[in-house]
């Protein structure tokens, strides 16, 4: 299939990277700010303008609401600008709340009911969730299920001898037999090559050498991580490390483990020709099944087996579950990240700023549609709950004046409700500001 992310491989450098990021970026921020806009209008507040990017305005039209829809030059972000607003950040145009006319307030972001402003201020939030949710499930319905036999619908190319063929269906390895996926990861660890495999083919059943079931192959590459800058790709097998053989992906692991921050030489195997690279591991906080954090050192390799097996659709309520359990997943890990980097049991490392998510995106991109996807995902769940935050710019600040306002049963004066929303915006800007340093000063 024709893949228009796996072309920036050809191309390369900064302008594909800045490209990706912008890409992902304005697909985020346009759910985000579509949520504000049409919650808002159903509640009866008037958005003046919905705007993707900043600065000078490239193309606009005016749509029969009375809405400016545009497009601005500086394309990292977004707004909608309620009637009401000052500004893209919801600062208050004093001029709206001295207007007599009752009808008019109703319809400005400050005028309306308390429901009304916290409906359209989660509503952004929300539809990034929704996001997530809609995009891991269609992932999940596309690539599918394990089918019940363990039919080989692929072969990947692996150092030494194999007679399988795709469209073997393996019932047995070193004459055990594996009814499914689950029995064959378990008889699979720790075997060495070459493995005999029984299998049935054309109808008959026959035996078959193949290589061991979890070879040091490489199946997908981090961003940003020393595989990826040694140049190791998805698909080369990892044959020895530092001179040591290795047989298997477990192998591997182990060999990283013991290194610790050493150098090491891998020889990877690539489509029948071999060579070495020189890399280092680097620490990274690794998130558990429960939401906490180990600190390990990885090269950024995940395995994969020396097939693909044949899939069965995944039904849509299932696949919806598991979306569902995905981005709540991306949403505890987050949070579990962030408390464990406050109390110091990670490093700051870990955060990652504009530059590091731009330079993510573009390497993600080179290794096609379904992990750029993946990535969009992943990346509007952690802006949706950003976005949460009790910090005032944000729709979580936002929500917080809500609900003084509705405990207190009075707003905050204008000149302190001022005052917090500068203080919010100094903060987020000093965040990014930490964040990008960190990524420059971090291995």
């Amino acid at each position: 299939m024709f893949d228009i992310f796996a072309l920036s491989t050809a191309f390369g450098g900064f302008v594909w990277v800045l490209f990706f990021f912008v890409l992902a970026l304005s697909i985020i921020v346009a759910v985000h700010e579509y949520g504000h806009y049409i919650v808002g209008r159903w509640c009866g507040i008037h958005a003046e303008v919905f705007s993707i990017g900043f600065g000078t305005v490239l193309i606009s039209w005016m749509d029969k609401h009375g809405t400016k829809w545009q497009f601005a030059a500086l394309p990292f972000g977004g707004y909608v600008r309620f009637k009401g607003d000052e500004n893209a950040v919801g600062q208050i145009d004093p001029g709206s709340t001295s207007s007599k006319d009752s009808s008019e307030l109703r319809r400005t972001m400050h005028g309306a009911p308390i429901w009304a402003r916290a409906a359209t201020a989660f509503a952004g939030p929300a539809f990034n969730f929704i996001l997530s949710i809609i995009v891991f499930c269609c992932l999940f319905m596309w690539q599918g299920q394990y089918s019940e036999n363990l039919l080989i619908a692929k072969l990947a190319p692996v150092p030494g001898q194999s007679d399988l063929k795709i469209g073997d269906e393996i019932i047995a390895v070193n004459k055990t037999e594996v009814a499914n996926f689950e029995s064959f990861f378990l008889v699979g660890q720790d075997l060495n090559s070459p493995v005999i495999y029984t299998v049935k083919r054309n109808g008959n059943t026959l035996e078959a050498l193949g290589p061991v079931p979890f070879p040091a192959l490489v199946g997908q590459v981090s961003p940003r991580s020393a595989a990826f800058e040694a140049g190791i790709l998805a698909g080369d097998v990892i044959t020895h490390i530092s001179g040591a053989p290795i047989r298997d992906f477990g192998d591997l692991q182990q060999a990283v483990a013991a290194a610790e921050d050493d150098s090491m030489t891998f020889t990877v195997w690539r489509q029948g020709v071999e060579f070495d690279v020189t890399l280092k591991s680097k620490a990274v906080a690794v998130p558990g099944p429960d939401g906490s954090f180990t600190n390990r050192r990885l090269v950024g390799i995940s395995s994969a087996m020396f097939f693909e097996p044949g899939t069965l659709p995944l039904p849509f309520i299932t696949a919806l579950k598991a979306a569902t359990a995905r981005t709540w997943f991306i949403i505890k890990i987050s949070l579990s990240g962030l408390s464990e980097m406050v109390l110091g049991k990670i490093s700051a490392c870990n955060l990652s700023g504009p530059v590091a998510i731009a330079e993510t995106a573009g390497q993600v991109a080179t290794q096609g549609t379904i992990p750029f996807l993946a990535l969009i995902a992943g990346l509007s769940t952690a802006v949706g709950l950003m976005n949460l935050f009790p910090i005032p710019v944000l729709d979580g600040g936002h929500l917080i004046m809500c609900a003084y306002e509705f405990v207190t049963g009075r707003k905050p004066r204008e000149r302190t409700l001022q005052l917090i929303m500068s203080a919010g915006l100094f903060f987020i800007l000093s965040l990014t500001v930490f964040t990008v340093v960190m990524n420059m000063l971090c291995p």
